[in-house]
């Protein structure tokens, strides 16, 4: 790789990788020699930039496509100036599309340009006083720019404005802040461009005494029922993912409708593209009905003045709440909107904010490149279970995290509900590393505890907006005859494999029912894994299988409280799965405990054991992941089956 490519995304992955430049796709940058320009590709990220969503581009081809006659209406002269763009592309084998800011980079004669959204500078440059501040503080050859529709049209505005640069200072200038837009820094190398930067933001840092928190707060404890509501109410065919947000900068903006005014109105370009042009904002800071009944009244509202569902809403005493089909852009969309409140609090330093126009949002809500780049953002995702929300207790190994795995790769955000921390978080980690658009979430549980289940549920709601399906998983198993069997034992698995079940479903049914409330034909899903051993007796086994025989009496009892709102109560009973922990640890697992209790006659070996529960079934093997899987997957996709217990066995147990 050429050293100066290498640099180019050194720098990129350097600004992008820092929330107080870049946030998701937004920001720009470039190298180029005299032939070529080299620009990030439209839709990708500068904090994950690589040599591959970098686009080669000839000059000479670009300069003759700017330098042509174009239309007046603005979606046609879009579509040639794209196609010119696209023509002028060299090895774009992928077919990917150039910024729409690919002319500015080319306009500028240093080699590197590097656009960000500097939170910082940007709250000088979308103030009321931002010329005044820039005049009196800034070096005379730093150029300023009033806002202007972004492509084409700032591009013709730079070029005018750079040609009278040229005229007055005899060369170009390194430093360009675009009013309600951002700051270009140019250079012919990495390092001036740094400490370019690092000039702007020494000189606003310097005049702001202005400051803010945004430590994390924990979330009201009225969300559990007030998400789940909002989630269903702005959900039409596609069901929304909803997370909140609270710290001191958010509560400062919520207070109150005053204070809500400050950011009731975009910025930039990209506050648009992402949040929508306003937020919606609730007073209420009464009950959870209350705050509803608002919300509801004031979203009929919206949508007739906006034609849309808002993307933000804020609420007093509760906070920042950003909704979209995506966990990946909602994270995105709370990124952004925050920034938003950075920026018009540190605006106060500099005579106060100063909002983009009416005609100025419509153009950028109606303008195709920046719904491109939005759509490029969101990524590409499907699978049976697309953006349902899923707790499986006991997810961190074993049969858990196989059920865990397959439902993220169809789609699921998931919850890893475990005691084990490591294990646990590992498995989320892992997961999350593959760049999807959904989201694994672990949260250290206690099934046999009732404060941890309601946590459970209640940071599930905060950091996804509801539930659609919890999978009961978590269970324990000590093998033993009666005379072996400590009263301490027997407690211990019942708490865990039939209390933990009924605190599942207790504290879980709960926030299914709000949605219910909220959206009548919407069907969710309560699960126990359970096992053969709930279908029928096993030997020196006792606690176990009954703990299972009442999990099915649990599901089947469940089942006719909760259809009244739509949830099925289903258990999925798998036959032996030997390849997981359970029967294969060394020391812990049923084949040793079996083989030392004596359970199999004649049995000398682990093998032996093994041999002898696997010549019980028909189907001469274990159950898998894979099998349970389809059952699983049956019973979500169905919405006419409850209080049923599924055998998955390979007919080693047979319903009568």
């Amino acid at each position: 790789m050429e050293k100066s490519i290498s640099d180019l995304l050194a720098i990129s992955n350097h600004y992008g990788n820092n929330n107080e430049f870049v946030i998701g796709g937004g920001g720009n940058t470039s190298w180029k020699d005299d032939k070529y320009l080299y620009v990030k590709a439209s839709g990708t990220r500068l904090g994950t930039l690589t040599e591959r969503e970098l686009i080669k581009i000839d000059r000479q081809a670009l300069n003759g496509v700017l330098s042509g006659s174009f239309p007046d209406d603005a979606f046609q002269r879009d579509q040639m100036i794209l196609s010119g763009l696209m023509n002028s592309c060299v090895d774009n084998e992928r077919n990917l599309r150039p910024s729409v800011e690919t002319p500015l980079h080319n306009l500028v004669r240093y080699r590197f340009v590097i656009h960000t959204h500097s939170t910082r500078l940007n709250a000088m440059l979308c103030s009321q006083g931002c010329r005044k501040t820039i005049s009196n503080a800034f070096p005379e050859d730093v150029l300023y720019v009033e806002y202007t529709d972004p492509g084409y049209v700032l591009y013709r505005k730079l070029e005018a404005e750079i040609a009278e640069f040229r005229k007055k200072f005899s060369k170009d200038p390194q430093i360009i802040l675009v009013q309600n837009h951002g700051v270009f820094i140019s250079a012919d190398t990495t390092d001036e461009v740094q400490v370019l930067y690092t000039r702007c933001l020494d000189i606003v840092n310097g005049l702001n005494k202005f400051h803010f928190s945004h430590e994390p707060e924990d979330p009201d404890a009225k969300i559990t029922e007030v998400l789940p509501a909002l989630r269903m109410l702005l959900s039409g065919s596609a069901i929304k993912i909803l997370k909140v947000r609270q710290n001191a900068l958010i509560r400062f903006f919520t207070e109150d409708a005053a204070h809500a005014g400050m950011v009731s109105l975009p910025f930039t370009p990209d506050n648009i593209v992402y949040c929508k042009a306003r937020p919606l904002y609730v007073e209420s800071a009464g009950t959870p009905d209350e705050i509803i009944v608002e919300f509801r009244n004031k979203l009929d509202r919206y949508q007739s003045a906006n034609g849309s569902d808002p993307k933000i809403i804020l609420i007093r005493g509760i906070g920042l709440i950003a909704a979209d089909e995506s966990i990946k852009m909602v994270d995105i969309l709370l990124d952004v909107f925050e920034d938003l409140m950075k920026i018009s609090y540190l605006s106060q330093a500099f005579g106060g904010p100063h909002f983009l126009t009416e005609e100025q949002i419509s153009f950028i809500e109606n303008w195709e490149s920046e719904n491109y780049r939005h759509n490029m953002s969101r990524g590409a995702a499907s699978g049976k279970v697309m953006n349902k929300i899923i707790i499986v207790t006991g997810a961190a190994q074993g049969f858990g995290e196989g059920i865990a795995e397959d439902l993220f790769r169809e789609g699921a955000n998931l919850v890893i509900a475990d005691l084990n921390e490591e294990k646990g978080a590992g498995l989320a980690e892992k997961l999350n590393a593959a760049g999807r658009s959904n989201r694994a979430l672990f949260i250290r549980t206690d099934v046999s505890d009732p404060d941890s289940v309601s946590r459970m549920i209640q940071a599930t709601v905060a950091g996804f907006g509801g539930l659609d399906v919890i999978i009961s998983n978590a269970g324990i198993l000590h093998a033993g005859s009666l005379d072996e069997m400590t009263p301490e034992t027997f407690e211990l698995m019942t708490k865990v494999n039939y209390t933990g079940y009924f605190l599942c479903a207790k504290y879980a049914s709960a926030i299914l029912a709000v949605q219910s409330k909220y959206k009548p034909g919407y069907f969710t899903d309560i699960i126990q894994i359970n096992s053969k051993s709930g279908l029928r007796g096993s030997k020196k086994n006792f606690t176990y299988a009954g703990g299972k025989f009442g999990g099915v009496g649990l599901t089947q009892s469940f089942s006719l409280e909760l259809i009244d709102y739509n949830i099925k109560v289903n258990a999925v009973c798998p036959g032996n799965f030997f390849d997981g922990p359970l029967w294969s640890d060394p020391e812990k697992g049923l084949f040793v405990q079996y083989l030392r209790s004596g359970k199999v006659p004649n049995a000398k070996t682990v093998e032996d054991v093994k041999k002898f529960y696997e010549e019980q079934v028909p189907a001469r093997r274990g159950c898998t992941v894979a099998d349970v899987m389809k059952a699983i997957y049956y019973v979500i996709d169905q919405e006419y089956e409850t209080g049923q217990a599924i055998p998955v066995t390979g007919g080693q147990v047979m319903l009568s």
